[in-house]
């Protein structure tokens, strides 16, 4: 076969042309320059070697010959030899159209984003509540000690017990079997959030800009649900998942440990979805009403921001907003003001003045 070859020795990473012949039982390999023989192979001991549905030219190599390669570029002489010598007959197969490669890839890949987002999606749901509880609150004080590192909580004895018990008799009356401990953080957003292990943090001016104590008790209640539904956790184990998605497809690497107890991001990964929300709302109202409390609270809170904020970000942003529409939630927590207050007066005056 006069077309020429690329013939690799296995100790060099030179690739010597030469031409190829069989004859008594043997393939020689000639080299093209001096027509010197290179090599002798035995046909009994050759091989095709690669990957040969996908490679055009898969590399031949003698059996217990070492490194040594012999690659046929030219698609006749492969068919040549392949029909000379019948056990190398996957000279001659044509791999399958590129595009049909990529098809088959890109499917593959789909599917198998598909099962591991079921995975996340779903195995969270069921996995995250069991992970153990010491580290849930291992996690939540990394967060919370890095989120006051620079700022001001309050310390008034009497305002944290009346949040506190509170706090603690809705999250009984939740089923959640650890103890709450609530944190105020000096100053605004007008927010609380809930971290894993059962802690939560709530800003000042919530405090001081609501217009009663039920809707601060509202705002507890919604917080609780989140405690009791295990959202914080979910939500760290979910972004995990995800980034570990990513990495997976773009084959990325970072410490994804730093990279999740970092504050900013774990509060990120907190971030509930529209279905969370909607859970923890409903969630607060009903412990409220157990508990023979007023529930309008959680209405009246959302009512009290439309108000200063008619123009509700979570509609403006649609389906990719984190938090359903604030008018919606309005008329899902719609409750008559009747119940006993959550706070006696003295506990809501000392709750106003916590910071002071």
């Amino acid at each position: 076969m006069a077309a020429p070859s690329r013939y690799y020795d296995g100790e060099t990473a030179q690739a010597h042309q030469v031409g190829i012949r069989v004859t008594g039982g043997e393939l020689l390999i000639s080299s093209v320059a001096d027509s010197s023989i290179l090599a002798r192979w035995p046909i009994v001991d050759l091989a095709v070697m690669g990957d040969v549905g996908h490679e055009a030219a898969p590399p031949i190599m003698l059996r217990g010959g070492g490194e040594a390669r012999l690659i046929v570029d030219d698609p006749d002489a492969r068919t040549q030899l392949a029909a000379l010598v019948p056990h190398l007959a996957a000279l001659a197969a044509e791999p399958p159209p590129a595009g049909l490669r990529i098809v088959k890839l890109g499917a593959t890949i789909a599917v198998l984003i598909g099962l591991f987002w079921g995975a996340i999606e779903y195995g969270t749901e069921y996995a995250a509540p069991w992970l153990p509880y010491s580290l849930q609150v291992k996690l939540g004080e990394t967060v919370f000690e890095e989120l006051v590192a620079d700022k001001d909580q309050c310390h008034g004895a009497r305002g944290l017990m009346a949040i506190n018990d509170l706090a603690n008799r809705l999250a009984r009356e939740a089923g959640y079997k650890h103890e709450v401990t609530v944190h105020i953080i000096e100053g605004g957003p007008v927010n609380a959030f809930t971290l894993p292990g059962g802690i939560l943090i709530f800003y000042s001016d919530l405090i001081e800009q609501a217009a009663n104590s039920s809707q601060v008790a509202g705002v507890l209640a919604h917080e609780i649900g989140h405690v009791a539904h295990h959202h914080p956790i979910k939500g760290i184990a979910r972004q995990y998942g995800v980034s570990l998605l990513a990495k997976l497809v773009s084959g990325g690497y970072s410490d994804l440990l730093n990279t999740l107890t970092s504050g900013g991001n774990i509060l990120l990964a907190m971030r509930n979805g529209r279905a969370a929300e909607r859970d923890a709302d409903a969630t607060g109202v009903a412990l409220l009403e157990n508990l023979g409390l007023r529930a309008d609270g959680i209405s009246g809170f959302f009512e009290q921001m439309l108000e200063k904020e008619p123009k509700d970000a979570a509609s403006a942003a649609g389906i990719w907003s984190s938090h359903p529409p604030t008018q919606q939630r309005i008329d899902a927590t719609k409750r008559r003001p009747v119940g006993i207050p959550a706070f006696s007066a003295a506990e809501w005056k000392a709750l106003r003045e916590v910071c002071k």
